[in-house]
């Protein structure tokens, strides 16, 4: 078979990007080639690919599902936003500028060509491609230059599945009105509807569902339950968990728990790295806004950030800067990631005020380590060893370390994509090595890092509690195609998948009723 879907949502975190992952499972495991696709994402979770780019994080759970590397034609363009008003853009994988909300609208149609030709050259390559929109179809105000959703739909002629999650409320106003305010043409490409996030009696729901198919002549083509199992690569999950427990951590071994305590910045990125450590037993992962929530914790992550020298103070301004050179005080250790590990530096200079206006600012002042800004991003895949054991990641930062006095975290292996020094130390010294070990305070520039099992196992024996028992044989990598066959399980029993095959091979059907008011 061949052809490709687009996959929209009545808002933001409706599903779209856990329905677009299920169904690539889903086909690859029936035999069939299938690549996914975000033409504009806007997210500072990103990973850097094999071809030395940079895409969003959802993608590249959305291509394991697939058994792919991860490609930047996979999300052809990345919003990531450094503050309320501005974002920078990443194109094909490389950094293309900064934009506001009204200067981005006019270099939209120009990205409509990049996104629409990239995806001419996956639909060639592969026999099917999965498209995943952003945000809600129905930004009215947005529509005249929309390339994610409907101007993509109709510039390639995408049938469309709305989803909407019912476990916010008024799912069927949200699918109802999502279509109506749709123009005639971009109605004619909405063939069905999904639910997601279920909990109860199908029974209950089908009444409305039956309404709605009356109301606008289109199936809903499954209803997903709810599953508390799923919570792994979420991109919009944050809001969900701020000061709660990340994940489903299995029960502890021994008799403790290991708590772990993150802080929430507000312009937090990459926040998936802590997934790693949330999928241990016993290890409970806590975003956190305020400082009492470090009291008696065993460690701090302090996470990668868009904006280091803004939420640092912010980080001050709640508190809980003090009480993370407290904890650290006390023996406790931090660990920070990126721009969590320029923080904890001496100080970050921004000469050129690629992130600051500030030239100099004072870091917390727990490694001994100076950090500059420049304005050429550095992005690469490096490999190494740490704490005794092998070890990839990727490093996504505008800040260079200039000086380090304490000992290094990973000795940096053999350069790969994107890597600018000595032995791939691009962030590191000359002497091929990266980050900083000063006891109880660790930093690095690496992303995943956690995801390496061995490390991850040394660094929680390092800080375990008396009574915690480290689990020996935690795989986080079957831990993540555990979640991705869960994903592709549900779209298999739950939605129709011959009418979904049949909306790929032959797009949306003829004939299809327009539901007004609609819009112009």
């Amino acid at each position: 078979m061949s052809g490709a879907l687009l996959v929209a949502g009545t808002t933001s975190d409706a599903g779209k990007s856990v329905l677009v992952t299920g169904l690539c499972r889903w086909l690859v495991r029936t035999g069939v080639k299938v690549a996914p696709f975000k033409a504009q994402n806007m997210s500072n979770n990103s990973v850097v690919t094999p071809d030395g780019g940079e895409i969003g994080r959802a993608q590249v759970a959305q291509a394991t599902a697939c058994g792919l590397e991860p490609s930047v034609r996979f999300n052809p363009v990345l919003l990531k936003p450094g503050s309320d008003r501005t974002s920078q853009v990443v194109v094909l994988g490389r950094v293309d500028g900064t934009v506001s909300a009204m200067s981005y609208r006019e270099r939209k149609p120009a990205l409509l060509g990049v996104v629409t030709e990239t995806l001419a050259g996956l639909r060639r390559d592969y026999d099917v491609v999965i498209c995943e929109g952003a945000g809600s179809p129905t930004e009215i105000n947005l529509r005249a230059t929309d390339i994610a959703n409907m101007g993509l739909a109709r510039a390639a002629g995408l049938p469309v599945l709305v989803v909407g999650d019912i476990d916010r409320g008024g799912v069927l106003a949200h699918l109802f009105g999502t279509l109506a305010l749709l123009s005639a043409a971009d109605q004619a490409l909405v063939a069905g509807f999904v639910v997601n996030k279920f909990r109860g009696d199908p029974a209950l729901l089908e009444p409305g569902l039956r309404q709605l198919r009356a109301l606008t002549g289109r199936d809903t083509l499954g209803v997903l339950p709810y599953d508390g199992r799923l919570w792994l690569d979420a991109e919009d999950s944050l809001s969900s968990v701020a000061d709660g427990v990340v994940g489903r951590p299995p029960p502890p071994l021994g008799r403790r728990w290991l708590r772990v305590a993150v802080p929430r910045l507000p312009r937090i990125s990459n926040a998936t790295d802590v997934d790693a450590l949330a999928s241990e037993p016993g290890v409970a992962v806590r975003y956190v806004t305020e400082p009492s929530r470090l009291v008696d914790v065993d460690l701090v992550v302090l996470p990668g950030t868009k904006s280091a020298v803004a939420d640092l103070g912010w980080l001050r301004d709640s508190g809980l800067a003090d009480a993370v050179v407290a904890h650290a005080r006390a023996g406790r250790a931090v660990l920070g990631i990126c721009g969590g590990y320029q923080m904890l530096g001496r100080r970050i200079l921004d000469p050129a005020g690629v992130e600051s206006p500030r030239p100099v600012t004072d870091g917390l002042g727990l490694l001994d380590l100076e950090v500059r800004f420049e304005p050429a991003k550095h992005l690469a895949r490096p490999s190494g060893a740490a704490l005794g054991y092998p070890v990839t990641g990727y490093e996504i930062h505008h800040g260079r370390v200039v000086r380090s006095g304490d000992a290094p975290l990973v000795v940096v292996g053999p350069a790969g994509p994107g890597a600018d020094g000595p032995d791939g130390a691009a962030a590191g010294g000359a002497d091929g090595s990266e980050g900083s070990d000063a006891g109880a305070v660790l930093g690095t520039h690496w992303h995943g890092l956690l995801e390496n099992d061995g490390f991850r196992r040394a660094l929680l024996a390092r800080v375990a509690p008396p009574g915690f028992v480290p689990a020996a044989d935690t795989c986080f990598a079957r831990v993540r195609a555990a979640q991705l066959d869960l994903l592709g399980d549900l779209v298999e029993r739950h939605l129709d998948t011959d009418a979904v095959l049949r909306l790929i091979a032959e797009g949306a059907p003829a004939g299809l009723p327009f539901v007004p008011p609609g819009s112009d």
